[in-house]
């Protein structure tokens, strides 16, 4: 049975991510922080699970907690505000540590999940090979910790790879997001405040996503950057008038000002297909009605 270690494993792409890899077999060691009530969301899941609830300025003691050599380990956790310096630089430093404890372990692989603040505002195209140029301290971050762990996992001998997420939506999102604030307004027929939703933006839904993560854990090439979406990218407006149509929303939804940072998302993902075969299969308005079907179901679990 094959072994995978992940950080933040009841996260929003954490959640699925565990559960895709108890989907295809895995043993896994889901690192969890203490005492969060979204570690509960596991009790979803069936398969060979282990809970460790580390604090995340310890993950350079995951080595302490595993007994096995696991074959992957995904590193997921991530924490704070966007736009803080101090706590960004502090997940650098979380990450540079479960690096660590990947190598005692003597892991095979280290994935890294990134995003696509690292590439800053694009006018074109993104590909892996687009420069990246990050505004925010989140995206700097990332940035940083994506070239300290490909260097430090060249000096220990372990396979590396990075992923870079672009927008996911779906089940276990959390409020106070775009997306699914939006559906829930839609479902209300609540009045909705938007900016101009010019900037061309993709989604890929969580499911899609925690897929091409395991995939590029399994046969990504080592020392390579992935982007993480679906590549069916267009302007904003034309998924909030879709997911409008999906709810038969009676209000109407007020465009405002143009967004600022105008933050545009044109991601190619040609080179996660090829190199893996990785494919995105769940459509927008697929996902859009999965996601309010699966909040209504967690909801009335909670009751």
């Amino acid at each position: 049975m094959p072994k995978a270690i992940i950080t933040g494993a009841a996260g929003f792409a954490g959640y699925s991510t565990t559960r895709e890899l108890l989907n295809r077999g895995y043993e896994v060691y889901a690192i969890l922080r203490p005492g969060s009530a979204h570690n509960r969301r596991l009790n979803a899941l069936s398969g060979n699970l282990h809970r460790i609830e580390l604090d995340c300025s310890d993950f350079d003691k995951i080595s302490d907690f595993v007994y096995d050599t696991p074959d992957l380990f995904f590193h997921l956790a991530w924490f704070g505000d966007r736009n803080d310096k101090k706590v960004q630089d502090e997940n650098i430093d979380y990450c540079m540590k479960a690096l660590e404890s990947s190598s005692r372990l003597k892991c095979r692989r280290f994935i890294g999940i990134g995003s696509q603040a690292e590439y800053g505002i694009c006018s074109g195209e993104i590909t892996e090979e687009t420069t990246p140029e990050p505004f925010s301290a989140y995206g700097a971050a990332k940035l940083a910790a994506m070239n300290l762990s490909h260097k430090r996992a060249d000096e220990l001998g372990i396979e590396w790879v990075w992923g870079r997420i672009f927008s996911l939506y779906g089940d276990r999102e959390p409020h106070g997001r775009m997306l699914p604030d939006l559906i829930r307004s839609l479902r209300m027929n609540a009045d909705i405040y938007l900016s101009s939703c010019e900037q061309y933006w993709d989604y890929l839904h969580v499911t899609d996503g925690a897929k091409a993560i395991v995939s590029i854990g399994e046969s990504g090439h080592a020392g390579e950057v992935y982007n993480i979406a679906s590549g069916d990218y267009k302007p904003l407006k034309e998924f909030t008038e879709e997911a409008k149509e999906l709810f038969g929303y009676r209000g109407k939804i007020r465009y405002g000002d143009k967004a600022d940072p105008f933050v545009s998302l044109k991601p190619d993902i040609s080179k996660i297909k090829e190199h893996t075969g990785w494919t995105p299969v769940i459509s927008f308005n697929e996902g859009v009605l999965r996601f309010a079907d699966e909040e209504d179901q967690y909801n009335d679990s909670l009751l």
